[in-house]
């Protein structure tokens, strides 16, 4: 068991019921409201050295109990730590978070054990509204968007998961698979964030996940989480950070959105 305040331990149940153990990196005196993408990152990076003792000790209790390989052991982190990340196949770790992120990555493909990545393609979009349109954001772009050599972008998602899958090909994890541990669209606080466009994207991406892949890993199923179920309507920063929920707090739907298969 690891003793450490600044580590908290998440558990995330899949549909496949396996489970995977999500260890982040969480200061004392973070603002409980941050950012959901607030996991590993460059900034947090004083702290990131105790992830991978967390993970390590949380995998020997799993395999001291004979459940080695029903209980997957992971962490999440977000797209801050490329430093390359277009063209898509030249994706690449920021040098200074390979003393963290190598390592994890070892121990993730020692143990056939996923990335969590947090992908917004919102915030890409709102990044860079002169170069990224709408549609291709939402999965409605009408054909391919984006080549690269021999891969074809239609949609964001794929995409900024194929610039992570370059990263990870070249620290020695081309094996990894990496599972979208939050994706979401905000329903209000920007002229691109209203109800139709979050449930465009909602629609799309469980249409997509639904027997899609990545050009990059083709015939490899998405596995991806929504962000988020509530708004946090005290969370402060960004109007949009509040607005992700398709709840209110008052438990009101925001936006109904099935997940059978279309």
């Amino acid at each position: 068991m690891v003793v450490n305040r600044e580590l908290d331990i998440t558990l995330n149940a899949s549909p496949k019921d396996d489970i995977t153990l999500k260890a982040t990196s969480t200061p004392l005196d973070k603002n409980p409201n941050a950012s959901p993408e607030d996991n590993i990152t460059p900034n947090a990076s004083r702290y990131a050295q105790f992830v991978l003792p967390a993970m390590k000790n949380i995998q020997s209790a799993i395999t001291s109990v004979g459940l080695k390989g029903q209980i997957k052991v992971s962490t999440a982190t977000y797209s801050a730590v490329l430093g390359t990340s277009y063209p898509r196949s030249n994706g690449s770790f920021k040098n200074h978070v390979s003393s963290f992120i190598n390592p994890i990555v070892s121990f993730l493909a020692e143990n056939n054990s996923p990335l969590l990545a947090n992908i917004y393609p919102y915030f890409s979009y709102t990044g860079n509204r002169k170069d990224i349109q709408l549609p291709y954001a939402l999965f409605t772009a009408p054909g391919v968007t984006v080549e690269d050599g021999r891969f074809q972008y239609q949609n964001l998602l794929d995409a900024s998961l194929d610039a992570l899958y370059a990263a990870l090909e070249r620290v020695n994890g081309a094996n990894l698979r990496v599972v979208v541990s939050e994706t979401g669209w905000p329903l209000q606080g920007d002229p691109a964030a209203t109800v139709e466009n979050a449930r465009t994207y909602h629609r799309n991406l469980i249409k997509h996940e639904n027997g899609g892949s990545t050009p990059r890993r083709p015939g490899q199923a998405i596995e991806a989480y929504l962000f988020a179920m509530f708004d946090e309507n005290e969370k402060p920063g960004l109007e949009t950070e509040k607005h992700f929920g398709l709840f209110t707090p008052t438990q009101r739907s925001k936006c109904q959105i099935s997940f059978n298969s279309m």
